[in-house]
């Protein structure tokens, strides 16, 4: 990373990004203040809100912790040592991606009652959110050179030692990026959080938002949450630090030699098969049951069809706008130190701990006073996906750019090559997987998003996730298990893909 000012054919599509995921900051700012700055204050300040404050943090800090140690372990176990079935095991860990927080709730709540509350949020939401620190994780482990590793082992160190020594302090990058994304997608969520009946600041705002046609309370408690995302955007800068670990080149490292599990064996392939079980096993079974509890005769194959095609188009348009608008933010924060860079990054943030409905009301808003033929129209869902999902496609890109060796570029400059060259010849073309599973993961995510496309579709369109909502909101729950099993089959092919890269 460089302390030199970042080019502005990178600064400028950076500050555009940035502007754009800010936007419903605007709104915020405007609803919020429009009976002044004493009556939000005093929205904000109630006890209510503070108790909101300490279950949303509470249920974020536990599923962070919980995905921290799924994620790491998997990456670890997938990576450094010789598991039977290692390439199987890197495949069917990303699949959780392609449940979404509500199903994965609905199939614990209708197993295990007693789940609901902070409990059943907590398990659901870390067993669709721990690949989020997977991904970079084991991406980091195959990219980190083991000669260090190696080392340590020859000094005597055990497998234990090493890795909380030597391999822990070179992953806390990637593990600070990924813990981010799964604490925003914790504090955002809605779904799983009102499934589970539990009070959260997503469900506080939703029940302001219904309650009264004046938006300024709910505006007031959304800006507490934004709050809370700079907060921890700015603890995670802190906390993964400043360098990187890129090589020279890709065949300057040996591979890394696998640890042999020995005695761990079996209790490492019964840690794998139990998440994996819990996250993608016991879901599919709960559909399955609905499934075959549900009329066949009833069921409409054109109509699931021509949602699934509407749900592919709306997904992969929203992928391709967030993935444009990252990839300057990325590039930017990764390899340039200073104020600027850090103020883009964590505006790329604002969006992704709003709740959906916020971000979708802060479009409906501009739509309506500045550009009034995008309202009810499908860009403006698409773009209401890019400031929720634009983080995704960020730490993506951050995470392959800093694995990218920065002295190719420096060679690139010294030769006479303009900053744009040299990103559209070596910067792009070195990060592109990187930049490619980011693409890929932020497709997931909007094929599963609901509250902004329940509020943004266009009149008379449905998404595989709006149809499943709609049959499970009136308790249809075996005719919403066909959009379900749709939906898991769908996200499922990019996840493979994802899990499958890494092997």
């Amino acid at each position: 990373m460089t302390t030199a000012r970042a080019p502005w054919v990178l600064l400028a599509p950076a500050c555009l990004a940035g502007a754009f995921a800010l936007l419903p900051l605007g709104y915020l700012a405007v609803r919020s203040l429009e009976r002044g700055l004493g009556f939000a204050w005093g929205v904000a300040a109630t006890e209510g809100t503070a108790l909101l404050l300490g279950r949303s943090l509470g249920l974020a800090v536990a599923v962070v912790a919980a995905s921290l140690v799924l994620g790491i372990s998997l990456a670890w176990l997938t990576v450094r040592t010789a598991l039977p079935g290692v390439r199987a095991w890197s495949v069917v860990a990303t699949l959780p991606l392609a449940v979404p927080s509500y199903v994965a709730a609905f199939a614990w709540l209708s197993a295990v009652p007693e789940l609901a509350g902070f409990t059943g949020s907590a398990v659901a939401l870390t067993l669709v959110s721990y690949p989020y620190v997977y991904l970079p994780v084991a991406a980091a482990l195959r990219g980190i050179d083991p000669a260090q590793e190696e080392a340590s082992r020859s000094l005597g160190h055990g497998p234990v030692r090493t890795f909380l020594r030597v391999t822990l302090p070179q992953l806390r990058p990637a593990a600070a990026g990924g813990g981010l994304l799964v604490a925003l997608y914790a504090l955002s969520d809605f779904g799983a959080v009102s499934l589970m009946r539990y009070d959260t600041f997503t469900r506080g705002i939703y029940t302001s938002y219904r309650a009264s046609f004046d938006r300024t309370p709910a505006a007031a408690l959304s800006v507490v949450l934004v709050v809370m995302t700079v907060a921890l955007v700015a603890l995670e800068t802190r906390t993964r630090g400043r360098r990187g670990h890129s090589r020279t080149g890709s065949g300057t490292a040996r591979p890394a030699v696998p640890v042999r599990l020995g005695r761990m064996t079996i209790p490492a392939l019964a840690w794998c098969g139990a998440i994996v079980a819990a996250a993608v096993v016991f879901p599919l079974a709960t559909l399955g049951y609905w499934l075959a509890a549900g009329n066949l005769a009833a069921w409409d194959p054109a109509g699931l069809v021509n949602t699934a095609g509407v749900t592919l188009g709306v997904a992969a348009a929203g992928a391709a706008l967030t993935t444009a608008l990252a990839l300057p933010v990325g590039v930017v924060a990764a390899r340039y130190r200073g104020r600027t860079a850090d103020l883009l990054e964590q505006a790329a943030y604002a969006g992704h701990a709003l709740p959906g409905i916020t971000v979708a009301l802060s479009m409906v808003f501009f739509a309506v006073r500045y550009a009034n033929p995008l309202y009810q129209e499908l860009p403006l869902l698409v773009c209401a996906y890019a400031v929720l999902f634009l983080p995704v496609a960020v730490a993506a890109t951050r995470a392959a750019v800093l694995q990218s060796p920065p002295v190719l570029e420096d060679v690139a400059r010294s030769l006479g090559r303009g900053p744009l060259r040299v990103l559209r010849d070596v910067t792009v073309p070195l990060a592109a997987p990187g930049v490619a599973a980011g693409a890929a993961l932020t497709f997931v995510v909007c094929m599963k998003e609901l509250p902004a496309t329940l509020l943004l579709r266009p009149t008379g369109m449905d998404t595989l996730a709006t149809r499943l909502w709609t049959e499970t909101g009136v308790g249809s729950y075996a005719d919403a298990a066909p959009y379900a099993a749709a939906l898991i089959l769908l996200a499922a092919v990019p996840s493979y893909l994802l899990g499958k890269q890494r092997t």
